[in-house]
């Protein structure tokens, strides 16, 4: 039986079989997108892939592609992503997503919303009943808000946590701070997203609802593809 390391970037490669020469692609964060920037650069370098175009969603993901010979764009030269390749910590029935806690939330957001299909690669154990069971949902919050804003947020019913790096506060590409909440699962996810965005000093929370269209998901009996709309 293959290990976990194996099956996500099984899962990954699975997913690149997506991509065409001549796409914009972006590219995901956190440990089985990797696989999917490294499978990319291979095609490149392999030629079986040409003039493919990489937004990254987190300046760790671009250091990883240029390490791979993955050509580098932004949305201002590209503002209609092909297709996204991205990881999620928690995938619903529905395909409804946590992701966030790579800390890259917002970027991975703007880029999906961008692009014209959202394939998610991950772990067997990312599949969750409901979303919340296992995996805090993110808010990334601008600096000065986060006193008033984790007050409001526990008002909500979680339990706040700030994320913290080496003993400090973990801070985001853009500057911001990020405020774990921890709920007892979400019965109706849109209504929290609704109400987390209602708080000024909130920028954007790890709830990606009716995004992605399909998930590849690797397990111990292999790769399993999910599509939007199955249940």
């Amino acid at each position: 039986m293959a290990d976990s390391e194996t099956l996500k970037r099984q899962a990954a490669e699975r997913a690149v079989a997506y991509v065409r020469s001549g796409m914009v692609v972006g590219l995901g964060t956190g440990s089985t997108a990797v696989y999917a920037v490294r499978r990319i650069g291979a095609l490149l370098a392999a030629g079986q892939l040409e003039r493919v175009v990489g937004i990254p969603t987190a300046e760790v993901t671009a250091r990883e592609a240029e390490h791979c010979g993955v050509p580098l764009a932004g949305l201002d030269e590209h503002p209609v992503v092909d297709i996204t390749i991205d990881g999620a910590d928690e995938i619903d029935p529905a395909l409804n997503l946590i992701k966030g806690l790579g800390g890259a939330l917002l970027r991975e957001k703007i880029v999906a919303a961008a692009s014209r299909r959202l394939v998610i690669v991950a772990d067997e154990s990312k599949r969750v009943a409901q979303l919340a069971t296992r995996a805090p949902v993110p808010v990334e919050v601008v600096p000065f808000a986060r006193r008033p804003v984790g007050d409001y947020l526990a008002s909500l019913g979680a339990r706040v946590v700030e994320r913290q790096r080496d003993g400090q506060p973990f801070v985001t590409d853009e500057g911001n701070v990020i405020l774990d909440c921890h709920f007892a699962g979400l019965s109706d996810p849109h209504e929290t997203a609704r109400l987390i965005r209602a708080r000024p000093g909130v920028v954007e929370h790890g709830l990606f609802l009716g995004m992605a269209a399909e998930a590849i998901v690797a397990g111990a009996g292999g790769i399993v593809v999910l599509s939007a709309g199955e249940g």
